[in-house]
């Protein structure tokens, strides 16, 4: 019975077996395959992860206030979380807020007995990927094996288009994982009866 791919290393086989390579039991292995997974997987997953707002991927967090004060055109500075990827807002009671990331620090002209909230993607675990994101990453990978162990340029360019056309279903698949928003059309009947 087939199985699902909910590991690193079965996400990383089975981006090998589309480019017909080896499949891999170990990153730590001496085959050409294990080297190359081990050195570009986490870089490509982080990547691709990144490329949306994926909903297993996104956390909210109550940041921290650091002591010391940032030097210059800013009020406050708060820790980023540790697992951050990318951050998409910073919150005050609802409200998005002006910040800069500095480093693995926020910046914001807050009040220092603001909460502020960070909404953000992380590293998610791979038994919590949907199956529509794995399929679109293992293609990627399939594409960037292609290169670096095949030595296939067309095949890489092929498996590089079908894993944008899958990238591109999944954030369509991803983004209805959320209450539907409503059109407001009051103003366009306004204008209309105008």
């Amino acid at each position: 019975m087939p199985t699902v791919a909910n590991s690193d290393i079965d996400i990383a086989s089975r981006g090998l077996i589309l480019i017909g390579a080896e499949p891999i039991t170990s990153f730590t292995a001496t085959s050409t395959e294990a080297t190359v997974a081990n050195a570009i997987y986490e870089d490509i997953l982080r990547t691709t992860m990144c490329s949306s707002r994926w909903r297993f991927s996104t956390n909210q967090f109550e940041l921290n206030l650091l002591t010391d004060a940032p030097t210059g055109r800013y009020d406050v500075a708060h820790q980023l979380p540790a697992d951050l990827l990318m951050l998409h807002a910073v919150t005050v009671s609802d409200k998005v807020i002006e910040y800069n990331i500095y480093g693995d620090k926020v910046f914001s002209n807050s009040s220092s007995s603001d909460a502020l909230i960070a909404d953000y993607t992380f590293r998610a675990l791979e038994t919590n990927f949907p199956s529509y994101f794995t399929l679109a990453l293992e293609f990627s990978l399939g594409a960037a094996f292609a290169l670096s162990i095949a030595r296939d340029e067309t095949l890489s360019s092929i498996l590089e288009k079908k894993a944008g056309d899958l990238l591109q279903q999944a954030k369509t698949l991803d983004s209805q994982q959320q209450t539907t928003r409503k059109l407001v059309t009051s103003r366009f009947i306004t204008e209309r009866r105008s």
